[in-house]
């Protein structure tokens, strides 16, 4: 089944318009709207997967719901994105004392020389011997400065 979506979404990008259009009244049941290409062609892309795969989960779903209440209330949205951590599999690299060194960020923790840590203070403080923020050694905060 991936097999056949990579090919549908890849499909799009050499459709003609035309074909886009048509393909979105299969798809949406609707005429399409009079947007470009390039958002009707993100749009189908979208909903291509969305058939195949599935759309948002149910709690996705309720916590737009709840934000669109907010909205509609005229109050401010109180979301939270979590800055704080990079992406799993993200890999940090850091040139210390002439060694480079490189940390893979996973789902509960990070991975560095083949080890578990907890958190990158750790690592930072394995390479330097000496306390160190972690996020600010690896270059994922700054200094604030006066």
């Amino acid at each position: 089944m991936t097999d056949t979506v990579l090919a549908r979404l890849l499909a799009l990008k050499t459709a003609p318009t035309p074909d886009l259009k048509t393909l979105w009244q299969g798809l949406f049941g609707t005429p399409p709207p009079p947007y470009n290409r390039r958002l009707l062609e993100s749009r189908l892309a979208y909903r291509i997967q969305e058939l195949a795969y599935g759309g948002l989960s149910a709690a996705a779903r309720e916590k737009l719901d709840a934000l669109a209440d907010q909205v509609g209330q005229g109050k401010q949205l109180s979301v939270k994105l979590r800055t704080d951590r990079p992406l799993t599999g993200t890999r940090l690299v850091r040139e210390w004392q002439g060694v480079e060194h490189t940390v893979t960020v996973l789902a509960d923790g990070y991975e560095y020389q083949g080890r578990p840590y907890k958190s990158l203070s750790a690592i930072a403080r394995a390479i330097t011997g000496t306390q160190w923020n972690g996020p600010l050694f690896f270059g994922l905060k700054r200094v604030a400065r006066a």
